[in-house]
């Protein structure tokens, strides 16, 4: 146990008194002929680095696990004007992700055929998201947009999978970019999506399926905050905007301690909540990404 203040500070008294005497003994001593050379300050410990293990063994040449770094993908159909991403109706994005992807999402014995089947409670698409009020073009806080509307019917996001999307510039390039969630049914994952546009085109530069916690930006970084099978304890994997693969890369990946007595669920979240909110399945983890201990002036981004 550390001591006191007031013990800190008498021991700091009697510590600088000690050094004084010293000094003025030493002055006696060498008295003023002393020639002011280099005096031994004693043993010091020696340096030593980090020591290798198994020296002999040949280095991998290939990972051992495939995180998708850089791995980066053309959303094909999804066009806006002028590049702008506020423009882009996110249900046509996660709908252009199923049709590119029917191993997972079509057939009775997809992985997300929940996801694919709830769609339809989502509307039509072609919804502007301009005509969102809280879609705000051009600011570097967050912004939150749902596409709430269809052709003037509001649709029904208490069975909708996609979340809210959220803007800001994550790229450098002075433009919004746009983090987009939806949930991977019938299990308890949600899907993390980043999109720019590059050269017309409207890229994903980050995918990342798992259990969530929450979401947070934090200046050109996603973290994603998943729930441990440890109690106490969570992951947290940072995705960093890397200039020369022009993606997401995955740059931490950590378990940390956070406290709480309760062991994470490991059972499915009931159903989605009734209206976008921020909170998100509180589910054990299944799959596992690089992410850092979240900055703590980041900014949190709980779509729901």
């Amino acid at each position: 146990m550390s001591p006191s203040r007031p013990v800190r500070a008498a021991v700091g008294a009697r510590v600088a008194a000690g050094a004084f005497a010293a000094v003025a003994a030493v002055l006696l001593v060498g008295g003023c002929g002393d020639s002011g050379g280099l005096v031994s300050a004693g043993a010091t410990p020696t340096a030593s680095g980090p020591t290798r293990l198994w020296p002999g063994e040949p280095p991998a040449s290939s990972p051992a696990y495939d995180y998708g770094e850089a791995e980066t993908e053309v959303v094909k159909g999804v066009r806006a004007p002028g590049e702008d991403i506020h423009q882009v109706d996110p249900l046509a994005v996660v709908r252009a992700e199923i049709a590119a992807h029917p191993e997972v999402y079509a057939g009775s014995g997809a992985l997300y055929g929940g996801t694919t089947a709830r769609m339809a409670d989502c509307g039509k698409g072609g919804t502007d998201a301009s005509a969102d009020p809280d879609a705000t073009a051009g600011t570097d806080k967050d912004t939150a947009a749902g596409p709430d509307t269809t052709a003037g019917r509001r649709t029904d996001r208490a069975k909708c999978p996609v979340l809210q999307a959220y803007y800001r510039d994550l790229t450098g390039d002075g433009r919004d970019d746009m983090v987009l969630g939806f949930r991977l049914l019938p299990g308890n994952q949600t899907a993390v999506r980043m999109y720019t546009f590059r050269a017309d085109r409207l890229v994903q530069v980050l995918a990342s399926d798992d259990a969530v916690l929450a979401v947070e930006l934090a200046g050109r970084t996603v973290i994603i905050r998943s729930p441990a099978g440890i109690v106490g304890y969570e992951y947290r994997t940072q995705w960093t905007w890397d200039e020369d693969q022009q993606a997401m890369l995955l740059t931490r990946d950590e378990i940390l301690r956070v406290g709480g007595a309760a062991k994470p669920s490991r059972s499915p979240s009931a159903s989605p909540s009734a209206s976008p909110s921020p909170d998100l399945p509180s589910t054990a983890s299944a799959s596992r990404s690089p992410s850092p201990d979240a900055p703590s002036a980041s900014s949190s981004v709980r779509p729901g």
